[in-house]
């Protein structure tokens, strides 16, 4: 089986947070498994360029990643080496997978693989919820969808989900679907832990006392506001925000972390990558993630590998994991009731040792990525017998 799979952004470009952790460890635990995986995408790197060859595929991981440049219209990632890519060689693949709406890869793949009556599945990946709509270019985004993507979703061989919230978000717009599927993010999961070391300032900021941390970009989405509300309520409650500053929303925070008199138990620790994080959230008390909105929440599972305990709102996609497993709390977003769950967990060693024990063995045995992208290739297996 030959798949080649279309996204805007692609490692190294890792500003753009979980959507590209996720795409690539899907694409690479499909080629572990021994499909053929082709990635195009484009070396935009936010205001930069990815330092990566363009005249010939790079191989990570099991991977064969092609770049292309794109010269103009860079905030639909526009691209005409991709375009000429895909025209020239899309016939060469059984099955095109598509990640992100509303950009121009995306959009012109689905097109050419409907040409060429190739089928495709195509990943929304959390850009179909009506608040972050009506929050983020409203009327652009609305007049797109109705010009372009209905007919994307409504002609795919497959939508793919990554929880039953994000499905429920899209179905809420009103757009329709032949077929779908909910097949969650994955995590790249040690057989065990690594032995403790001597822990540097990052991994140590609070002079070894307990902090929670949040792990995300920092954006309004990710509810931050109500996170550093919550953090006034308890007392001596410690909070690290490790992630890539979007949109100048930093600035904004500090503002906030200054009106509430809590800028000496708040540190930006900025973006925080590969061994270095797993080991903050190895010494965190434990994570939070208040969202708004979160199609999945890969750093969930990331927490629950490292034996962090979680606290989530309702709205975060992975809530019923964190539920279902006993791995953290869910909580709604209101600024007491999270300061109530975090409250909880601090004041207890012995059930934030319990619920990191439970986080990990539920990550280990079912969120790994060879699971996941077993239960990938089988979706693409079913499309390709129909077809015959």
């Amino acid at each position: 089986m030959k798949v080649l799979h279309v996204t805007p952004t692609y490692v190294p470009a890792w500003r753009y947070g979980g959507p590209i952790r996720s795409v690539h460890g899907l694409c690479k635990a499909l080629a572990a498994q021994g499909v053929s995986v082709d990635v195009a995408t484009t070396t935009v790197d936010g205001p930069a360029t990815l330092e990566v060859p363009v005249d010939r595929p790079v191989e990570l991981d099991g991977v064969k990643v092609r770049y292309f440049h794109s010269p103009f219209l860079r905030r639909l990632y526009w691209s005409p080496g991709l375009a000429g890519f895909v025209r020239d060689h899309l016939a060469e693949y059984d099955l095109v997978h598509l990640h992100s709406i509303y950009l121009w890869p995306t959009g012109f793949a689905a097109r050419a693989a409907r040409s060429r009556r190739l089928p495709y599945v195509l990943s929304p990946r959390g850009m179909l919820v009506d608040e972050l709509i009506r929050r983020r270019n409203r009327w652009l985004k609305t007049a797109w969808i109705n010009f372009f993507e209905r007919r994307n979703l409504r002609e795919a061989a497959m939508v793919h989900f990554t929880s039953e919230m994000e499905a429920a978000d899209a179905a809420r717009l009103g757009v329709e679907w032949r077929a779908h599927c909910i097949v969650p993010n994955g995590v790249d999961v040690e057989s065990d832990p690594p032995p403790a070391r001597n822990p540097a300032p990052l991994q140590n900021p609070f002079g070894g006392e307990p902090y929670v941390i949040f792990l995300g970009r920092l954006t309004w989405k990710k509810g931050l506001d109500r996170l550093i509300a919550a953090i006034t309520q308890v007392a001596g409650a410690r909070l690290l925000l490790v992630g890539n500053d979007e949109d100048g929303y930093a600035q904004t925070l500090g503002k906030l972390i200054a009106r509430e008199g809590v800028a000496e138990r708040v540190k930006f620790a900025g973006p925080v990558t590969g061994a270095a994080k797993d080991e903050l959230l190895r010494r965190a008390a434990l994570l939070v993630l208040p969202s708004y909105s979160e199609n999945f929440g890969n750093v969930v599972l990331e927490a629950m590998s490292e034996g962090c305990p979680v606290v989530v709102t309702r709205e975060v996609g992975a809530a019923p994991i964190v539920e279902q497993s006993g791995a953290g709390l869910v909580a709604d977003g209101e600024p007491s009731v999270l300061a109530a769950a975090i409250q909880r967990l601090l004041g207890d060693p012995g059930l934030r040792s319990r619920m990191g024990l439970r986080g990990r063995d539920t990550v280990k045995a079912s969120y790994a990525w060879p699971a996941i992208a077993a239960q990938m290739k089988a979706q693409y297996e079913a499309l390709l017998r129909a077809r015959k």
